[in-house]
Formats: structure tokens, C-alpha cells, sequence
């Protein structure tokens, strides 16, 4: 299904601007990966699926309130970050990769849907400046490293149901790299939110900051 209906279907409050940004990324991704190629051409083709839904994976966990300020590290196209910035309007978006094409895509699509609350940036996560509330990534590395380029970035001022800290999507079998990251954790299935055969291996890990 690569449509915007399966996003409907798990997010059915939408506003008419929301329903009309998810379904014109889609297309917006499909000229934009013929120009710099940040999504496999199998991927592309389940666009709705394994990046965008995938990406709303985190709404599940934490229902962003209005004027969270949140870092997307190593965002590639623009996952998780842009559908996240599309379902929250009043939560500020900052998203960066080491590769200056990826940030051009996420630069162009943030422009085409008129995503006020994204600011996109090349830059390397240990180089970002300031405190967020939340940091999300989508499987960049293994978590040990991961924490250390962003742990002194999250910031302590909680007012969110969820503690500030970490939401990573990740896949598989995650025992030896959590056992590795030594750490409280707390992993949410996504097969709990979502029937889709693609989830029953996702999750999200929480890492919240102590």
C-alpha cells in the first residue's frame, strides 16, 4: 500500500493540511530520489511503509506537546524527522547528516510542503549546538556510540509524559547491543501499533536521560 491511506488508517485525526502533506510525499520523494538517491528504488516503492509509518513508529510512544524541540540525528532524507514535523506543526524540528545531498532533499521537501517547524543542517551530530528534549534516529549505528555524540545535547527540563531522552527505531534482535550499551532502556514493539508484516522485527528503544 503506497498511499497515504495506511497513515489515515493508525492516524485518523488528521487535519485536511496534514492528510494533504502526507499524501503529497510520495511524489515529492519519488522526483526527489530521480535527482540524488537517498531511498532504495525497492524502498521507494513502499515509501508509505517503511519510512513514513515507520517514522510515526515514535507518535506511539510519546505524543509530542506543543513547542517540544526535537534533534533528528543522521536523518538521511528526511526519516524520522519530516513525518514527525508534518503530525506535530508546534513542535520545532532539527535535522542533520554529514551528507550534503541528503540535507538538500530534506531542504527541498520541507520547502514543498511549506514545514515551517524544520530546520535542516549538514553537519555531524557532535558538532550540533544546544539542548532538545527528545533525539530520534533511525538505526545510524549501535546505540553505545550513539549515546556519546548525543548525550550532553538533551535537555533535563521535563514536561513531556515521557522523561526527555532518546527514541531510536531500530530492527531485530537487539540483546547483545543493549547487554553493549549497559544502560536503562526500555524497548516498545511496534507490532503492538502496527499490523503491517514490515513492523513485527521494529521497535523503539527509549533511552531516558538520568
Amino acid at each position: 500500500m503506497n498511499n497515504s491511506t495506511v497513515i489515515e488508517k493508525y492516524f485518523p485525526n488528521l487535519s485536511e493540511k496534514q492528510r494533504q502533506q502526507f499524501a503529497n510525499l510520495g511524489d515529492l520523494y519519488a522526483y526527489w530520489n530521480a535527482q540524488i538517491n537517498v531511498i532504495s528504488r525497492t524502498d521507494i516503492e513502499n515509501l508509505y511503509e517503511k519510512h513514513i509509518l515507520h517514522s510515526l513508529g515514535i507518535a506511539k510512544i510519546v505524543d509530542f506537546k506543543d513547542f517540544t524541540e526535537i534533534l533528528d540525528v543522521g536523518t538521511g532524507g528526511g526519516f524520522p524527522g519530516i513525518p514527525l514535523a508534518i503530525l506535530y506543526p508546534n513542535c520545532q524540528f532539527y535535522l542533520v547528516d554529514s551528507i550534503g545531498k541528503k540535507i538538500k532533499v530534506v531542504q527541498e521537501v520541507a520547502k514543498a510542503l511549506g514545514l515551517e517547524n524544520v530546520r535542516a543542517e549538514q553537519i555531524r551530530a557532535e558538532q550540533v549546538e544546544g539542548e532538545f528534549d527528545f533525539i530520534v534516529s533511525r538505526a545510524v549505528t549501535r546505540l553505545l556510540p550513539f549515546y556519546g555524540w548525543v548525550k550532553d545535547k538533551i535537555n533535563i527540563n521535563n514536561y513531556n509524559k515521557l522523561k526527555n531522552g532518546i527514541l531510536y527505531l531500530k530492527g531485530g534482535d537487539l540483546k547483545e547491543e543493549l547487554k553493549e550499551f549497559g544502560k536503562k532502556t526500555k524497548t516498545y514493539e511496534l507490532s503492538d501499533h502496527f499490523m503491517e508484516e514490515f513492523f513485527e522485527t521494529k521497535k523503539v528503544v527509549y533511552v531516558p536521560m538520568t
